[in-house]
């Protein structure tokens, strides 16, 4: 299953791709793994409306969990990593966070309240550039990265 998914994921656009645990997104609980390569933006957001916490354990690869103040600002970096014992995060609703995948074959698992719903406007980060903006993601991904000390 993690190698299919990751193979999905590497034929998307957007180099990432689910693979649901739960049959209906409006079950209680959303359960998932989420295969990501190098290059994926998950653009800096919270979870508001609904508010929700966010669950993620890291079952192969290596990403970095960068939480942000309400201005931007990195306040906090955790790099999950398994060969490193660093197996997962907890994100409470309201919290500005995003990520960078650092290895190829990536896979999280994630768990989240349900019903799904779309992120709504003001839930991402008015600091952070829109997915559709390459340029612009490209050079703000390398700022957060060259703070991380990649």
């Amino acid at each position: 299953m993690l190698d299919e998914t990751t193979a999905k994921a590497r034929q998307s656009p957007r180099l990432r791709m689910n693979y649901n645990f739960h049959e209906d997104t409006n079950e209680p609980l959303n359960r998932l793994i989420n295969a990501m390569e190098p290059g994926t933006y998950l653009r800096p957001h919270r979870h508001l409306n609904p508010d929700k916490d966010e669950s993620f354990l890291i079952l192969r690869g290596k990403v970095v969990i960068f939480i942000f103040d309400d201005h931007g600002a990195v306040t906090e970096r955790l790099t999950l990593d398994p060969q490193n014992g660093v197996y997962g995060a907890d994100i409470k609703a309201g919290v500005w966070h995003g990520l960078a995948v650092l290895e190829h074959g990536t896979v999280l698992y994630e768990a989240k309240s349900g019903p799904f719903a779309p992120l709504a406007a003001e839930n991402f980060a008015p600091w952070s550039p829109a997915p559709e903006d390459t340029a612009a993601v490209e050079r703000y991904m390398t700022r957060l990265l060259h703070g991380y000390g990649k």
